[in-house]
């Protein structure tokens, strides 16, 4: 991948796009009866984080910027509220729920991190 732009520098970004393929993968595994729920759901979430990282990383005052990482918050929590669900309905062993979630976990403090940054 070319470097175009400074979000994609971002380790937090990286982290983001790595934990978006962990949720496209685990929900390529569910029933096709989540397709238009949970699987929508849950990748829609994940890749919000990735896309308000980058959103507001350019050319965006602080505040904004700190708007945006708080999206990318609110997304990651309902990633994390998804893999709730598919343990609730036992689609997964909880260890590779629990793998995932401390993926995503470490997403999450980084974006904490990068927002109290911006104060």
């Amino acid at each position: 991948m070319i470097t175009r732009y400074k979000f994609q520098k971002l380790n937090v970004y990286q982290m983001a796009l790595d934990y978006v393929d962990s949720i496209y993968s685990i929900t390529d595994r569910l029933p096709d009866k989540e397709r238009y729920n949970l699987i929508s759901q849950a990748q829609r979430a994940a890749t919000s984080i990735v896309l308000n990282i980058a959103e507001g990383s350019t050319g965006q005052s602080d505040p904004e910027q700190r708007r945006f990482l708080g999206l990318a918050l609110r997304s990651y929590l309902e990633t994390i509220a998804c893999l709730d669900i598919m343990e609730r309905q036992d689609y997964f062993p909880s260890e590779i729920l629990e793998e995932i979630r401390n993926q995503g976990h470490q997403i999450f403090i980084k974006l904490i991190a990068f927002r109290k940054k911006l104060t």
